[in-house]
């Protein structure tokens, strides 16, 4: 078969697989349609929820944004001159007073982001400068059991005080054994030791020292060695 013959061969499939195409639409021309419909329908909406997520984060972030901006203000001195421009508060309350409802917010309206979930461990902690150690401890543990380990860590660590203040040391004892055994970036365990060791000082001096006196040992160019240190002097 010469080459001419082999290329009049393949135009001559192409048009015939062309017109059975052609026919094959034709005859199909209402599923094609709709076929065609369902496919711009999803892709606007997979486009208006992206939107609308973008547009809920955003406003979530600005909110959140403004909440830590409150709570991370330096309270003010005695004598010293408040900042016309900036928001002056004098004791860590007025402070969380402020912060409290915009990180409430973000948390009840927006659970479901991850900005969310750190409104809530911050919801917590305005909620312990308040004085409501119930309201606390329930959105510290909402915060405890997020999937974010390095939030929930932070979340456990809170509200073993919050245990220990109301006097359930056995609870607190099990967060801070647990965040020992599993450290993570935001609460070393380390970090967990040093307060575990606080906890023991009055209940269990001598577990309180064998603690510390570990720490100075291992943790010697840390934060935490160096605070066991200075307490072991003073639980002479």
């Amino acid at each position: 078969m010469d080459t001419q013959t082999r290329h009049a061969l393949k135009q001559d499939s192409f048009v015939d697989a062309t017109a059975s195409s052609l026919d094959w639409v034709s005859e199909h021309r209402g599923l094609v349609i709709k076929t065609a419909v369902t496919v711009v329908i999803v892709a606007a909406v997979i486009v208006t929820a992206v939107l609308i997520y973008t547009s809920r984060e955003s406003k979530a972030e600005g909110l959140f944004g403004q909440a830590m901006n409150i709570y991370e203000t330096p309270l003010s001195q005695p004598g010293q001159p408040a900042d016309p421009g900036q928001p002056s508060y004098a004791t860590a309350v007025q402070r969380a007073k402020a912060a409290y409802p915009l990180f409430s917010q973000v948390a009840n309206d927006y659970g479901w982001l991850r900005v969310g979930a750190n409104a809530r461990y911050f919801t917590g902690l305005t909620e312990l400068d308040l004085g409501q150690s119930s309201a606390a401890e329930s959105d510290l543990k909402k915060a405890s059991g997020s999937m974010d380990s390095n939030l929930a860590a932070l979340a456990k660590a809170a509200l073993a005080n919050v245990y220990h203040q109301t006097g359930r040391d056995s609870q607190a004892i099990d967060l801070l054994q647990g965040l020992i055994k599993n450290p993570t970036v935001t609460v070393p365990a380390g970090a967990a030791k040093l307060q575990l060791a606080a906890l023991y000082e009055i209940s269990r001096p001598q577990e309180a020292k064998r603690l510390y006196a570990e720490l100075k040992d291992q943790d010697k160019e840390t934060a935490a060695g160096m605070i066991a240190t200075q307490k072991l002097q003073t639980l002479k």
